[in-house]
C-alpha cells in the first residue's frame, strides 16, 4: 500500500485549466465517493482550493493509484486524460507525506506562509471523514500535518505581512485605488474568502461595504459582523454603478459577472474608475472585462505575482519551515514504523508463548507429580526464557523502526517465523 499525492496547482498549471479541475465543496461527497470506490484506492481526502486541487490516497498500488486519480480528475473537468497527465504532479510515500506537510506549512502556496490553508487542509480532512473516506492511515496523517502547519506558523516568521489571498487582495487593491480609505467596497460571496476579504477591508479603512450571496442570510450575516449592509442579488447591476471597489470571492461554476454586463455599466458610471479583483476558482469574472476602459480587472495571476514583490523578506523563514517539516516527516515516520512494529512483535511473542505452552503440554505427564509451588516455578523458569530470548531482539526491532535497518529486521522476522 501507497500514500500518493497527486493534483496541481498554481505553479503547474494555468488559471484557465485550473478552475476547471477544481471540485467545488457540493461536489465533494459525491468525488470521494467516486473515488473511494476506485478500483486501487482504499482512502481518498480531497484538498480543493482556489489555488490548488490535490487528491491524497491509500492506494494498493502506485500506478494503479495514479490512473484512478488521473481518470477521475478528466473525467470530472471534461479534459482529456493527456491534458491533465501534463499537468498533475504525483508524489507517493514519504515525498507524499513531506508534499503535506509542506502545504500545511505554507511553502507552497500562492502566498507564502498563508494562514487560510491550514483550515482548508482541515476542512478537507473533516469532509473525507464524515462521508467515511478516511481511516486508520490518512486520519492520523492528516492530523500530523495540522500539527507541523501549527509550528511552522509559532515557531518562525512565515506568516508574518500578508498572509492569506484576501489580504494580499485588499492590500493589491488599495495599490490600484490609491488606498481604501473612505471607499466603497462590494464584496460578492460572503462564504471564507469573502470572510477574510471582508475583515481586511474593515482594517483597511473602507467607509462602505457591501455584501451580496445568493444565500440571503448569509450576506446578512457576514454584512453585520463589519457594520456593512447586504444587498439583494437583485440589485447587483445597481450597485455596480456606485462602488469604487468590486472583490468577488463566490464559489460558483459560471461566471458572475460578463464583460457585456459590466460593458453597459460604464457609461453609467461616467469618469468614475472601477477597480474589480477576482479571487475565485473558477473565476466569477469574464476576462474579457480586461479590455473595457475604465475598468482594472485583476485576478489570481495578480495576486501571484503581487506577493512576489512584497513578501521577499519572508522568504528567509524558509528554511526555518522546511526543517520543522523535515523533523515532522521523520517523526511521522518514526511513529508509524513504531505503529507498524507493535503487531509484529505481538505475533512474534504470541507465536512464543504458543511453543511453550505445547511443550509444557507435552511434558505435562512427566510433571504430574509436582506440587503446585513447584509447578508454578517451572511456568515462571520456562516464561522467564522466552522473554529473555525475545528481549534483545524486540528492543532492537523497536529501536530501529523507521529506518531502512528497521524494515530489513521486520522483513527477516516474517521470512524467519513465518509472522
Amino acid at each position: 500500500m501507497s500514500i500518493v499525492a497527486i493534483g496541481c496547482n498554481h505553479r503547474s498549471t494555468p488559471l484557465s485549466t485550473l478552475e476547471q479541475l477544481t471540485v467545488p465543496a457540493e461536489k465533494l461527497p459525491k468525488a470521494l465517493s467516486e473515488l473511494k470506490s476506485a478500483r486501487h484506492l482504499s482512502e481518498v481526502v480531497i484538498l480543493s482550493t482556489c489555488n490548488r486541487i490535490e487528491i491524497y490516497a491509500l492506494a494498493e498500488r502506485y500506478h494503479g493509484g495514479y490512473q484512478d486519480i488521473r481518470e477521475f480528475l478528466a473525467m470530472h473537468s471534461g479534459l482529456p486524460p493527456e491534458v491533465v497527465a501534463d499537468h498533475i504532479y504525483a508524489h507517493h510515500d514519504e515525498e507524499a507525506v513531506r508534499h503535506l506537510f509542506s502545504v500545511a506549512g505554507g511553502l507552497d502556496s500562492a502566498v507564502l506562509g498563508e494562514h487560510e490553508i491550514l483550515g482548508q487542509v482541515r476542512t478537507a480532512w473533516e469532509r473525507a471523514r464524515d462521508e467515511g473516506t478516511v481511516g486508520s492511515i490518512l486520519g492520523p496523517l492528516f492530523r500530523h500535518a495540522l500539527e507541523t502547519g501549527k509550528r511552522a506558523r509559532t515557531e518562525t516568521a512565515i506568516a508574518r505581512g500578508i498572509a492569506s489571498v484576501s489580504q494580499a487582495a485588499v492590500a493589491m487593491a488599495g495599490d490600484h485605488t490609491d488606498g481604501l480609505v473612505g471607499s466603497s467596497v462590494l464584496v460578492v460571496g460572503a462564504g471564507d474568502m469573502g470572510e477574510g476579504t471582508v475583515k481586511n477591508l474593515a482594517k483597511a479603512g473602507a467607509a462602505e461595504v457591501l455584501v451580496v450571496n445568493r444565500t440571503w442570510e448569509r450576506a446578512e450575516k457576514l454584512a453585520a459582523a463589519c457594520g456593512g449592509r447586504a444587498v439583494p442579488l437583485a440589485e447587483l447591476p445597481e450597485v455596480l454603478v456606485k462602488v469604487d471597489l468590486v472583490v468577488t470571492t463566490t464559489g460558483a461554476q459560471d461566471l458572475i459577472l460578463e464583460a457585456s454586463q459590466v460593458g453597459t455599466l460604464v457609461e453609467r458610471r461616467g469618469d468614475h474608475p472601477l477597480v474589480i479583483v477576482d479571487v475565485a476558482v473558477p473565476r466569477d469574472v469574464d476576462p474579457a472585462v480586461r479590455d473595457i476602459p475604465g475598468i482594472t480587472l485583476l485576478d489570481m495571476d495578480d495576486i501571484g505575482a503581487f506577493v512576489d514583490e512584497q513578501c521577499t523578506g519572508r522568504t528567509r523563514a524558509v528554511a526555518n519551515v522546511t526543517a520543522i517539516v523535515d523533523d515532522e516527516v521523520e517523526r511521522y515516520r518514526s511513529i508509524t514504523s513504531a505503529r507498524e512494529v507493535a503487531p509484529l512483535v505481538s505475533d512474534l511473542r504470541r507465536m512464543a508463548e504458543e511453543v511453550r505452552r505445547q511443550e509444557m503440554r507435552r511434558y505435562a505427564a512427566k510433571l504430574v507429580d509436582l506440587d503446585p509451588k513447584e509447578r508454578d516455578a517451572v511456568e515462571s523458569i520456562t516464561k522467564g526464557m522466552v522473554n529473555k530470548l525475545l528481549h534483545e531482539p524486540t528492543v532492537r526491532l523497536k529501536d530501529a523502526a523507521g529506518h531502512a535497518r528497521g524494515e530489513r529486521l521486520a522483513d527477516s522476522l516474517r521470512d524467519l517465523f513465518d509472522l
